[in-house]
């Protein structure tokens, strides 16, 4: 089976970004979430996160801190009936030089290599142009940036597309 992704990242896409998240108290989903991606799942989407996880490498967080919050995560989407197909990290500083932390395509990579993925029909939501780079690297065109993250240049932007928020998603993907 060929899955149709719509790739996110997390913080400034899924939940507010107060800097280094690793707490379920700390994790606010950004409003209509919910219901975009439940809209989004309604039209045979499956969602993969992707996100720098820069916080690990600091020392800020463990790894299974992430992993603890992310599984919380999982479930609260599961418990507004949407099915989050997989997660991938880059707990790296940008000092690393990996491979996987975005702008490298390293996590999508990963996703490729464990799931058959339609790259063409696949979707990028960020809030950073290098989530937008990262996700061009492997030949996903269709990228969508939201302002409700990181402070953007929209101008410079290789997005096909910028809204104010995920919340804003139906009027771009509307198959």
């Amino acid at each position: 089976m060929n899955y149709k992704v719509i790739f996110l990242d997390r913080d400034g896409v899924i939940n507010e970004d107060l800097g280094y998240v690793h707490k379920s108290k700390d994790f606010i989903f950004i409003e209509g979430v919910f219901s975009s991606l439940k809209r989004l799942q309604s039209l045979g989407y499956k969602f993969i996160v992707v996100t720098n996880q820069s916080g690990i490498g600091r020392n800020f967080f463990s790894v299974q801190d992430y992993l603890d919050l992310d599984n919380w995560m999982i479930l609260r989407f599961k418990e507004n009936g949407i099915d989050i197909l997989d997660t991938f990290f880059c707990p790296h500083t940008p000092l690393d030089k990996c491979e996987c932390r975005k702008p490298k395509p390293g996590l999508f990579n990963q996703a490729i290599e464990k799931y058959n993925i339609d790259i063409d029909s696949s979707w990028m939501i960020g809030d950073s142009e290098r989530d937008i780079v990262a996700a061009n690297r492997i030949g996903i065109r269709n990228s969508i940036l939201v302002r409700s993250g990181h402070e953007i240049n929209e101008k410079n932007s290789s997005a096909k597309f910028v809204i104010d928020s995920i919340n804003n998603v139906k009027e771009i993907i509307n198959f």
